[in-house]
């Protein structure tokens, strides 16, 4: 049995000490880096709703800024071929290079292009209309987010009302206060409030980004057919 210099206690002796307290240390760290599931576990049955709401605010993002990014992807040489067309008098091969484009400008131009020879106003007015339409499209699903910014932290605050409720009621069947146990309870019950503010948050970021790239895309549209009516109201157009 081999000694410790300077201490004589024998070397297994300290080995079996250390045992203990190295797995205690173990349990400590796996106990304080918690998964994150295993957190949001801990909120209870209210972080359905608040996952709910956080996945298909995720999904309904996504969706929505692949599809605006896509119609903001311009065909630069559009409108110089449009204008070069209409110019020439090629109203049909202006039309062809409309409908080829397959845009949201593409389509409110070919509208413009098909009431060539009516009054100034009824041209405008078509291509309004199917821009309304195009904004639509644009703006579909997005309002959800708004709603989900609203509904989420809601959620989470009536995760913790219902938590510290269900607190109280066990004092009170306890006959006392037990300083641990109701400060535990008030940390998982928390849970649920951070989540629903988290996913407020994230909603209703998303929400903005969306309708400012929408407003860019119109603003970018507007200034394309307003140019569009102009040439078509130049003389000899």
């Amino acid at each position: 049995m081999s000694l410790i210099q300077g201490t004589g206690v024998p070397l297994d002796t300290l080995q079996q000490q250390a045992a203990p307290v190295a797995a205690q240390s173990i349990q400590l760290a796996s106990e304080e880096n918690l998964s994150l599931v295993h957190i949001l576990m801990k909120g209870g049955w209210i972080m359905v709703p608040i996952l709910f709401l956080f996945f298909l605010g995720l999904i309904i993002f996504f969706e929505r800024f692949i599809t605006i990014r896509k119609a903001a992807k311009f065909d630069n040489g559009l409108m110089s071929q449009v204008k070069s067309n209409v110019l020439a008098g090629k109203l049909d091969a202006a039309l062809a290079v409309c409908r080829s484009s397959n845009t949201a400008l593409g389509r409110m131009l070919s509208k413009g292009l098909l009431r060539v020879g009516r009054p100034i106003k009824d041209i405008e007015g078509a291509i309004e209309n199917v821009g309304k339409l195009e904004v639509a499209k644009l703006e579909k699903n997005i309002n959800i987010l708004g709603i989900i910014a609203g509904i989420a932290p809601m959620l989470g605050f009536v995760g913790t009302i219902f938590g510290v409720i269900a607190i109280f009621h066990d004092v009170e069947l306890a006959g006392g206060i037990d300083i641990a146990s109701v400060s535990g309870g008030l940390y998982v019950k928390m849970i649920a409030s951070a989540s629903g503010l988290t996913v407020g948050i994230l909603a209703y970021i998303g929400y903005h980004v969306l309708n400012m790239m929408v407003e860019r895309l119109i603003l970018r549209i507007e200034t394309d057919a307003v140019e569009f009516i102009d040439l078509l109201d130049e003389p000899g157009a």
